[in-house]
């Protein structure tokens, strides 16, 4: 149990008391990806595609295929195709993309296809929150799964629904960024935080100047050169500059479904007496038949016996000693000798009582 404690209690996010690369810290407002989604359709399936008589969309998204084509087809709600199956498709674009660019995209099904394995994208938009198609999607799929089905019987590994196709999409349309569009260059930190903020200023200022400024405690606004090639030039030198960011607030992360616990350097407990006992309920069914003589005008009857026995645990008083690193904390917590879950309410009954120093989250 004690070692079991330690992997679960891990270190996290460490106090931070080393400089890192402001690259690290924060990124150049407007510099982003953007997600792309669209839909399409699997050709070229071995019987596995979707039951048309299930998803109706499939077979209407087949019709207007092969109405763009100029081939009409008669008695459409007839069509009984296996070899076709309704996709989801979605990739990221990057910053910076420009036309003519490669990205990979996911491909899922959203019908009821047993395997997606071997099939073809057909060409597929794909569009951006405004609606605006930005790349266009097709080629063969890799699937990382295989599976076999006989006599009722299947076997399969990972999951067949889904693939991707690398290189797949070909950007049609660059998004636009204002990063050259204003004297200035923001820098969000990925952390709100004053008092990283003011050392990205102070460190800033330190190399080039007073050309820094935080807006609040996460946007800290730079003025930049306005030749392009110019301001690439200085965003580089930026991101290399040497921040020391502010110690992390004591931090104790709880996940109630796993009973995951996982806290940071800072955490500290104060001293503190906990006692701790296991209420286990035990219940024995003996079911029986009651049997009545020969000559008595009896019946025979189900009896149902039960017997429940009740143990408590002891629980003796652990005095914890204050601690003030994670290492003293660890060895506090594991003197306890409770399990992962129960320490899950150890946790919250020290926060309540003032002896846990950090601030407590349940995911």
């Amino acid at each position: 149990m004690r070692y079991l404690l330690a992997l679960l209690i891990c270190l996290g996010a460490a106090s931070a008391t080393h400089a890192e690369k402001l690259r690290e810290l924060a990124n150049v407002s407007g510099v982003r990806p953007n997600q792309l989604v669209g839909y399409g359709l699997v050709v070229g399936l071995d019987g596995s595609g979707d039951q048309t008589t299930q998803t109706p969309f499939t077979v209407q998204s087949i019709v207007n295929l092969l109405g763009n084509v100029g081939i009409q087809v008669p008695n459409a709600n007839n069509l009984q195709l296996k070899n076709v199956a309704a996709v989801t498709v979605t990739a990221t674009l990057p910053a910076f993309a420009r036309p003519g660019q490669l990205i990979d995209v996911t491909v899922s099904s959203i019908g009821n296809a047993k395997s997606l394995r071997g099939g073809t994208l057909i060409l597929a938009p794909l569009k951006g929150a405004d609606n605006q198609i930005y790349a266009m999607a097709q080629g063969n799929m890799v699937v990382a799964g295989a599976g076999a089905s006989a006599a009722g019987s299947s076997v399969q590994v990972n999951q067949l629904a889904t693939g991707r196709i690398p290189n797949g999409a070909t950007v049609e349309k660059a998004v636009p960024n204002g990063m050259n569009n204003s004297e200035f260059v923001q820098l969000e930190l990925l952390q709100t935080d004053f008092t990283t903020a003011s050392r990205v200023v102070n460190a800033i200022n330190g190399v080039f100047g007073p050309v820094a400024a935080a807006l609040d405690g996460r946007v800290v606004q730079v003025r930049a050169p306005q030749d392009p090639n110019m301001r690439v030039t200085f965003i580089a030198r930026l991101e290399g500059i040497d921040v020391t960011p502010a110690t992390a607030s004591p931090k104790v992360i709880i996940n109630a479904r796993t009973g995951s616990i996982v806290m940071n350097q800072a955490v500290e407990l104060d001293s503190c007496a906990i006692s701790h006992g296991n209420l286990t309920i035990t219940i024995n069914a003996n079911n029986q038949v009651a049997q009545p003589n020969a000559l008595a005008n009896g019946r025979t009857a189900p009896v149902q016996n039960a017997d429940i026995q009740i143990a408590a645990d002891k629980g003796p008083i652990a005095r914890l000693p204050k601690a003030s690193n994670l290492r003293d904390v660890v060895r506090a917590l594991n003197a306890v000798g409770a399990t992962p879950q129960d320490l899950l309410a150890i946790l919250q009954a020290m926060k309540s009582a003032g002896a846990l120093k950090a601030e407590l989250e349940i995911i």
